[in-house]
Order: structure tokens, then sequence, then C-alpha cells
């Protein structure tokens, strides 16, 4: 489905990413994790066409896309989640849901997906998507509307990053099921040990490398072992918002 071969990006001369190779397989739920800074962030912009690597090749479906803008990728099934979702003035939550959908939703299709990540239907579709609402609000809508594509790739960046336990623990619900039903490919940017323990496959980058990457049944119970010598990246629940 996705193929990562040798791919390396070096904005203004400074590597950030350095050649990492990564076969990601249909419906699978692949969880990259790492150090801050070891580049993850950078990774899932590359696949999703917000930047364009310095050298390698990114294969999609038997399709060489790295010359494709995150538009021309969208197209072919590649969804993105910013970790820092934009504002839309003058558009309703239920509006974006729609244009998302590429249909009108009904109500029960409305509540389903703002439920999936903490939030009431009846308060928040009509709500406009401007200042008024959160940081962690507009991070949940955002997810939704990435959910509701039913894209044959979601990139998620860092999903947990400014939303509180209850909503956290629906989102984990919500990729369980994706996973479950094997609906699409996942691709998850996370520090969250839960989020690592309903992972199919775990991919440690660090320093612009993929340090590790394997079954989770493999690389989790060794991050965890890692976090009795050292400090680890993953993080517990309770340093959520």
């Amino acid at each position: 489905m996705l193929e990562i071969q040798n791919i390396a990006w070096s904005p203004e001369g400074e590597g950030v990413i350095h050649d990492i190779s990564l076969h990601v397989d249909s419906g699978k739920m692949i969880v990259v994790t790492g150090p801050n800074g070891g580049g993850k962030t950078s990774l899932a912009k590359l696949i999703a066409g917000i930047n364009r690597p310095t050298s390698g090749k990114i294969i999609f479906n038997g399709e060489d896309i790295t010359e494709l803008d995150i538009t021309e990728r969208a197209k072919r099934g590649i969804a993105y989640a910013f970790q820092q979702p934009v504002r839309f003035k003058g558009l309703s939550v239920q509006d974006l849901l729609d244009t998302a959908a590429g249909k009108a939703l009904n109500v029960q299709e409305t509540c389903k997906l703002l439920e999936a990540v903490g939030l009431c239907a009846n308060e928040y579709k009509d709500r406009e998507l401007n200042a008024s609402l959160s940081g962690g609000e507009i991070k949940r809508i955002e997810i939704a509307s990435v959910l509701v594509r039913e894209a044959q790739l979601s990139i998620f960046d860092e999903p947990e990053a400014g939303i509180d336990l209850w909503s956290f623990s629906k989102l984990v619900e919500a990729f369980n099921e994706i996973r479950k039903r094997k609906s699409g490919t996942l691709l998850v940017i996370s520090h969250q040990e839960r989020i690592l323990e309903i992972a199919d496959e775990i991919v440690v980058v660090a320093n612009g490398y993929v340090r590790d990457a394997g079954a989770r049944q493999v690389i989790l119970p060794a991050l965890l072992a890692d976090e009795h010598r050292s400090r680890c990246p993953l993080e517990k629940e309770e340093n959520l918002a």
C-alpha cells in the first residue's frame, strides 16, 4: 500500500530525516513514536505531501507520489490531521463534516462522529469554526472530519494533544474500531501508551532514522523496559490536558 524508499529531508541544508525506508500494509494501524525532535512529525508531513523529500521515493498503491502535493494525495486517498488544526471562519461544524464526507450527513451520522471524539452533536454541530472554540475542541472536530472521510490512509499527528482524558478514551475506542473493521490504514504519531497498545506495528523514529520497527508484541515490551532504565518517550494518560 505505502512504500517509503530511502527518503531524506534537509530543509536549508540541515538534515531532519535521514534515509528512512518503511513499508505499510493495508488495514493496519501503525504507530510512530520516539523522542521529541526525532523526526516523527516531519515524516508524517512528507507522507501527506505537506513537504517534499530531498531524496528518495514515496509509493502509494503502486504509484510514485513523491512530487504530488497534499491536494493530489488527498484525491488518491490520503487524509492528514494537523497537530495544530486550522480554523474556518463562517463555516459550521456540520458544514465541515458534510464537506469531508462528500455528502449531507443526517443527525445520527453527525452524532456518531462527534461522539467518537467526545463531543455532543447538539452542542457543536451548528457552532462556527472560529475563535470561540478551544484548541482541544477544534482538534477533536478535525479528527472527526478525517474519520468521516474513511480514507485509504489516515495520518494523525499526536491526536491526543490538547484533549481531556475522557475524550482521549473515546478517541482510542474510535481508532480500535477502525482497526478491527480494517476499513482503512491508520498511521498515528503518538507518545501515548494506550495508543501504542492497540497498534498492529510500532515504528520508533529518533534522530531522523528508524531506530526500530516491528510488531507491537515485540517493540512495545522493549520500549516499556527502557522506561525503567532511562527517560522514555512514552507518556501516561494522566499527562493529558
